[in-house]
């Protein structure tokens, strides 16, 4: 309702798990590392634990888009299961034939020797179990006797089990000791700082195709204070505010109509402008009181600020400093836009429509996102990247060349060759790409539906895997060919569910490696 309104291409607060969104925290971060060093890791099980809607499976939707290129995964979102439909939930994940005889050992006997097969390939598999608090005491004595299933050097299956902390509190019990002690590694997410929360609430409009700044400052504070920080509540109230800003046709949302959304959320009636002036006025004499009688009981000391400033360092000099300082206007969002637009033919010129909306009239579309150099050699598309420089000012580049270990980018007219290593400290992964999406239309295709764009997707994933595929109606998403995009989907490390949304269909294109494409490095 309120996205054209905003200039926005979705809404940028849907609670769905959507990778796109996942916004890089220091805590987030800390997390994906842990899940992704686990992975490399020989088997065992890794523990993932937070308060609810502190974006556990976001975070995890958002691993599997950076596994390893030899890792197999399945994933379990419903563990309320029993031991047999708990191992055939794996295997069919896993594209494991099930027997003829559904049987526990029988379906253990599939698996270890899929298990086996995959190991010989230098490949490895891992189980991904969401919710996990809620799996029954068999279930989780199944998941322990899974990682006996192993070689003489190690194990062949990674086990990561996500869940809130009851899921903590549940393999500390006596009766779990055997597989606790398997865990070899363990992170319990926390929500976000304040910091944090006005930051993820500017990453998520800018992934939806904002450029301007709707939320104030203090408005973002605001926000903070209702929701603790935990993503989900941000989620809530945000949208929430910015359909109150909405109906009353103001392009800026202020503290008072994020009060009024957190009051719709909560149920809880907000405070008036006296009682928050008073709440203030009696935080602040506390304050006040707390630091006379610090300095009264340590006369002699350094206050904390004071000694925070002796002790900061000179941050390292960068090899690319000097280039930002001299860049001025070459390094401003419209000329990125003008740059990136040009690569692919086109001529922008600054008018009142945004770049986004304005590249729909030009048959192309906006994908923002964030990820590590592996995800944009996958794209493989030129991209705006957001460059932050040693002060904190924000640089916008246009990268035109991913080849190695170097990479091309373009301000303005102007371009410099940097190694990834030395972009790296000043590149945090917001990315920004153009594409095309198939009959200049952006839609997602799922299972089941009847739809133009399916003889192209049939046609694409023929060509590029070179099988075939049966057509009983050359216009309906059937099985056959939702097992081929799975297929692809797998080979592709993206998530297997079936659904083609931009991030596949853009990387079907890459893989036709079309002529009028362009592309960060072409197949030779």
């Amino acid at each position: 309702m309120y996205t054209r309104f905003f200039g926005l291409n979705e809404k940028p607060f849907s609670i769905t798990p959507d990778p796109r969104y996942l916004y890089m925290s220091r805590r987030h971060a800390d997390a994906l590392a842990h899940l992704l060093y686990g992975i490399s890791e020989s088997g065992g099980f890794i523990q993932l634990t937070g308060e609810v809607g502190t974006g556990k499976t976001t975070l995890v939707r958002g691993m599997l888009e950076r596994l390893p290129e030899q890792a197999s995964v399945a994933v379990v979102l419903n563990p309320q299961l029993t031991t047999i439909e708990f191992l055939q939930t794996i295997c069919e994940e896993l594209g494991i034939e099930l027997p003829k005889e559904v049987t526990t050992k029988a379906l253990i006997d599939k698996l270890n020797w899929h298990l086996l097969e995959a190991h010989a390939k230098g490949r490895r598999t891992v189980v991904i179990v969401d919710e996990a608090q809620n799996l029954s005491t068999d279930v989780l004595e199944q998941v322990r006797m899974l990682t006996n299933l192993e070689t003489a050097k190690q194990k062949l299956l990674q086990i990561i089990l996500i869940g809130q902390p009851e899921l903590r509190e549940l393999l500390d019990r006596n009766d779990m000791r055997q597989l606790a002690q398997r865990i070899t590694g363990r992170y319990h997410l926390e929500p976000l700082s304040r910091s944090e929360t006005s930051g993820y609430i500017k990453h998520r409009l800018k992934v939806a195709g904002g450029l301007n700044e709707i939320f104030t400052a203090k408005a973002n504070n605001e926000i903070y204070r209702l929701s603790g920080g935990v993503p989900r509540l941000v989620n809530v109230i945000a949208d929430r505010a910015l359909l109150a800003a909405y109906t009353r046709e103001t392009r800026t949302v202020s503290p008072s109509l994020v009060r009024r959304a957190g009051a719709e959320v909560t149920g809880k009636r907000p405070l008036d402008r006296r009682q928050l002036g008073m709440a203030v006025l009696a935080v602040a004499g506390l304050g006040l009181l707390a630091v006379g009688l610090w300095r009264a009981l340590n006369p002699a000391t350094i206050s904390p600020a004071e000694s925070a400033s002796a002790a900061a360092k000179t941050p390292p000099a960068s090899m690319l400093q000097p280039i930002f300082d001299g860049l001025g206007l070459a390094a401003d969002t419209d000329t990125a836009f003008k740059t990136l637009f040009r690569l692919w033919g086109v001529e922008y010129t600054r008018g009142e429509l945004p770049p986004c909306e304005w590249a729909r009239d030009q048959g192309l579309a906006c994908l923002f996102q964030q990820g590590a150099w592996a995800h944009l050699r996958r794209l493989n598309r030129p991209a705006i990247l957001t460059l932050t420089d040693q002060d904190g000012a924000e640089f916008q580049a246009v990268l035109d060349s991913l080849r190695g270990d170097q990479a091309s980018l373009l301000f303005g007219e102007r371009r410099y060759l940097v190694s990834l290593d030395e972009l790296s400290n000043h590149w945090f992964g917001d990315h920004l790409v153009l594409w095309q999406p198939p009959g200049n239309a952006i839609r997602a295709l799922a299972p089941g539906m009847r739809d133009a764009m399916v003889p192209w997707l049939r046609d694409s994933l023929v060509q590029i895997m070179g099988t075939s595929v049966e057509m009983a109606d050359a216009l309906v998403y059937d099985p056959p060919l939702e097992a081929l995009v799975k297929n692809y989907q797998r080979a592709r490390r993206l998530t297997v569910d079936g659904l083609v949304g931009a991030q596949t269909q853009i990387l079907i294109q890459t893989d036709l490696d079309e002529a009028a494409t362009p592309l960060l490095a072409r197949a030779k």
